[in-house]
């Protein structure tokens, strides 16, 4: 199909060709986060038919979160070159494929490797929805498309319990992978006819394979550490991969600085407002993905809720997230940045904590209004208050030539976070291999892991505060490449917004 050219001045959310963007963005962003949050409602039963223990299970969500985390800034670089449009869909495509192969996987070792496939599908359409928006609609409209694409996008996230809880509870935990296949069927076709096509006309050169390559062994090696410490302790290949891990870490950011076209580029984080919003950013995925992992289990294994009401126990959080989110993307414009991602990783905080109420007795009617939803509850008005602000402040930090790599840059970092979260949680609290099929265990190891959770999040609220200061909407866009001498950028550098004392 021929390319349809973008509006120069931008489309409109309100056209019917911007609900069509943001229908498509949302629809494929969603097969993403959707399987980032509905394996956690299907793991005791994965766990069960496979015979597996604890850390078969963490596999089973880190394989996926390793190659995302590993390759999305290589996606975001793909997209900026070749059309993000045509990235995007090709990754809609690859994800669909692979979620075909979780969904037949024999045993769990088919099941892992699925799911390191599913990622590279991931790492393709994940930064290309978020730089479709950015690039396709008029910078008036920019703030209010992020929101709705956060809002929504983050409903496919917080819905997934739920519908993960009942398809394992009906036909099978098999359909959480299968039912990516008719949402690919919807979002390809409507992405080829309706989504205008847009790249960076600046970019050029060679990609930087070696550099996602360092960085994703670096984080596998250390998830292999941190997975297998609790059963194997300081054994030579623990010991061996952790240090392993950091070496190559090391060696990453060394490869980074010297190469003339790195896959990350030292320059973007010369805007504070890009470099402080991408630490918070770690510190809020961090809790989140420590959080998703643990409470589904807790309610199903220590509560006594089925996979289903497990599911439904969390939907509070979607229903906020669906009714508010544009609107607080519209606050966070006009008021700056500072405030909602300061108050709402706090907000988060206190959810997670009045989660250390669940327990045995919280599946009855009076034990989940008393216990479940207060937290599950405030943790929605967190993320509410959170998400779309974040997401805004991140684009609005770069030049729309590079908001691939920016929105590349900041998954990244929300995937890693997420998934050295889930490696490291259950040992350091002390989570041994089969405490999943262990109430008392479990609980107990739990009320240990909320408080540090919760811990992250006030802490990138203290990080938020005392550093992001610039409105979003001061961001000067560049039209035309300023390479200054040996900057080493391959596109138009960043440039840092201008404070305004706020």
């Amino acid at each position: 199909m021929a390319e349809q050219a973008a509006d120069p001045s931008g489309i409109r959310v309100a056209s019917p060709t911007g609900r069509w963007v943001v229908l498509t963005t949302v629809l494929g962003s969603s097969m993403a986060m959707l399987d980032s949050t509905v394996i956690n409602v299907a793991l005791p039963r994965i766990g069960e038919d496979f015979g597996t223990g604890l850390a078969a299970l963490q596999w089973t969500v880190n394989a996926y979160m390793l190659t995302l985390a590993g390759l999305i800034l290589l996606g975001g670089a793909l997209g900026d070159r070749y059309g993000r449009r045509r990235v995007f869909v090709v990754g809609v495509v690859w994800f669909a494929a692979a979620s075909l192969l979780c969904g037949i996987a024999p045993d769990a070792d088919v099941l892992i490797a699925a799911r390191a496939l599913q990622g590279v599908g991931g790492a393709l359409l994940t930064p290309g929805s978020l730089a479709l928006i950015q690039a396709s609609f008029h910078p008036d409209d920019r703030a209010r498309a992020v929101g709705l694409w956060s809002g929504l996008g983050g409903v496919g996230a917080a819905v997934g319990p739920f519908v993960g809880g009942w398809l394992v509870d009906g036909p099978g935990w098999r359909w959480v992978f299968l039912l990516n296949l008719p949402l690919a069927a919807i979002c390809v076709p409507v992405a080829l006819r309706h989504v205008p096509e847009s790249r960076n006309p600046y970019e050029h050169g060679r990609f930087d394979v070696l550099g996602a390559a360092l960085g994703a062994l670096a984080l596998a090696l250390v998830t292999y550490a941190l997975i297998e410490a609790p059963g194997h302790g300081a054994s030579p290949a623990v010991i061996g991969a952790a240090v392993g891990g950091v070496l190559l870490g090391a060696v990453f950011v060394q490869v980074e600085r010297r190469r003339p076209d790195p896959m990350l580029p030292p320059s973007v984080f010369a805007s504070r407002q890009f470099t402080a919003v991408n630490i918070v950013t770690l510190c809020v995925y961090a809790a989140l993905g420590g959080y998703f992992f643990l409470s589904a289990i807790q309610l199903q294994v220590v509560a006594g809720y089925s996979a289903l009401g497990a599911g439904t126990a969390l939907l509070p959080t979607t229903v906020l997230m669906l009714l508010f989110s544009a609107w607080s993307g519209e606050l966070g414009r006009r008021i700056g940045p500072r405030i909602p991602l300061t108050a709402g990783p706090l907000i988060a905080a206190a959810g997670m904590l009045l989660m250390l109420r669940v327990g045995p007795g919280s599946d009855s009617v009076t034990g989940y209004l008393t216990d479940v939803f207060p937290a599950v509850a405030v943790l929605g008005v967190g993320l509410v208050t959170l998400v779309a602000p974040l997401t805004a402040t991140v684009l609005a930090s770069v030049d729309t030539a590079r908001a691939g790599l920016a929105s590349g840059i900041n998954n990244a970092a929300a995937r890693a976070a997420g998934l050295i979260a889930v490696a490291a949680l259950p040992f350091l609290a002390g989570m041994g291999p089969e405490a999943y099929r262990d109430a008392g265990e479990f609980a107990e190891t739990f009320r240990r892991a909320m408080p540090m959770c919760a811990g992250l999040l006030v802490l990138g609220a203290l990080i938020a505060w005392a550093t992001v200061r610039t409105p979003p909407a001061a961001v000067k866009e560049t039209a035309q490449p300023e390479c200054t001498v040996n900057c080493g950028v391959t596109s138009p550098p960043l440039e840092p917004a201008p404070e305004t004392g706020r």
